[in-house]
């Protein structure tokens, strides 16, 4: 490129006297390629943010790979053997056992809802804490216990506390299914319900947990579930959480044998839901995509406009000996400048507009449905460039036409084109 090709090409670009249609093309052209390149900005950060906070939400209570048993009954016995022969699984960080079932719960005023059960090692136990559930308790601890009650203590989510109305020195009513005894009178079965005083309450900001969730030490829940001295599995916490699979394989490998189970990681376990959140994104992406694909036709047009309008000029250049190739690379710059502009305008508008959504949660979003409470948004380097390289792709391209006209125009029929 010359001075006098770039200097020929920015003079193209502006609106010539008493004439603002091209500049006003040409705006319009660049806000296509901004809107388009800051709508994928937000909306791949809107994904990526809704991916990070619902994984780290989901493995506040998960942990990063689960030792479950097969069979019917889904008890795991010998499971001290297993845990140590789990715990000597390279990669594994930390493992303990847990018990899980389902059961009504009650207060003392007779209102009653469902919840998941879930048995852990108390607070304090060495090794115990796999997930980072304990550390979310707002009113309590998890030591399962309440100084001057006999009573066994339970952990209940913040907002399944509040719609029992049961708190710290409360006793809420546990109704289960394990040992089910028939009422000789009257022949109806009668659950196992057994008493428990709230010895703290938790909130993990994942709808689900804090609605539906309660916490035992083990052994109550063994005896609540009705399965001795077995556990439902074994939570495993993996050096690394990203090497999981890698992890849950080599557990697999080491209980071989040992124990009929299989080892699952935090991402097989959540398949469904990622997978779907990595075909939204890509879904949206692409059909954002199509508004950088319009601004592009915006550019052909706009360039196609400068032609038309500058042909006569182009045949004088021509005639005074400038070569078609320069005509060419004219046009490609200001298609380029149009594309440069757009697209850095769109990369700070986009960055703008969702560091604000981030920073401030600007989007309430409803938790029972969504199961976050705010749009959340993270931006991710790869993405952006990734943006970046398309938009200016895109308009590269657009501009190949109208700057493959404008060098073919003869310069005698151009200086004589009205």
């Amino acid at each position: 490129m010359t001075r006098l090709e770039l200097a020929i090409a920015w003079r193209y670009l502006r609106s010539r006297r008493g004439s603002r249609l091209l500049s006003l093309i040409s705006v319009i052209a660049i806000a296509g390629v901004l809107v388009g390149v800051s709508a994928l900005i937000v909306i791949m950060g809107v994904m990526n943010g809704l991916q990070r906070d619902l994984r780290e939400k989901i493995l506040i209570g998960s942990p990063d790979v689960r030792v479950l048993p097969y069979g019917s009954d889904l008890r795991l016995a010998d499971w001290r053997t297993v845990l140590a022969a789990t715990r000597a699984v390279p990669g594994v960080r930390r493992a303990g056992p847990f018990v899980q079932t389902q059961a009504l719960v009650r207060n003392l005023a007779g209102y009653r809802t469902g919840a998941q059960v879930v048995g852990l090692e108390p607070a304090g136990t060495p090794a115990a804490d796999v997930t980072s559930i304990r550390t979310h308790a707002i009113l309590g601890d998890f030591r399962f216990v309440r100084e001057g009650v006999a009573l066994p203590g339970a952990v209940l989510g913040k907002l399944l506390a509040a719609k029992l109305n049961a708190f710290p020195g409360d006793t809420v009513v546990l109704l289960g299914e394990a040992g089910l005894v028939m009422n000789a009178a009257t022949g109806v079965l009668v659950p196992r319900a057994d008493s428990m005083v709230v010895s703290g309450v938790f909130e993990t900001g994942m709808y689900e947990y804090d609605d539906a969730y309660l916490y035992l030490d083990l052994a109550t829940a063994q005896r609540f579930a009705g399965v001795g001295d077995d556990v439902t599995g074994l939570e495993v916490a993996a050096a690394d959480r990203w090497q999981a699979p890698a992890v849950a394989e080599r557990v697999q490998q080491a209980l071989q044998g040992l124990a009929p189970v299989r080892a699952v990681d935090w991402q097989e376990q959540n398949r469904s839901l990622f997978q779907a959140l990595k075909l939204e994104k890509l879904g949206m992406g692409v059909i954002l995509l199509l508004i950088v694909l319009v601004a592009a036709f915006n550019i052909v047009s706009t360039l196609t406009m400068v032609v038309a309008d500058k042909t006569r000029e182009i045949g004088i250049l021509r005639a005074m000996g400038m070569s078609a190739r320069a005509i060419r690379r004219i046009f490609l710059v200001q298609g380029a400048v149009v594309g440069a502009v757009g697209t850095g305008g769109g990369v700070l508008l986009g960055t703008g507009v969702a560091l604000l959504l981030e920073r401030y949660r600007l989007i309430a979003l409803d938790p029972s449905v969504y199961f976050i409470d705010h749009l959340p948004v993270a931006l991710q380097g790869g993405d952006v460039a990734l943006i970046v390289v398309a938009s200016m792709t895109v308009a590269a391209l657009a501009t190949l036409y109208p700057a493959g006209q404008a060098a073919r125009l003869y310069p005698v029929e151009a200086i004589r084109h009205e």
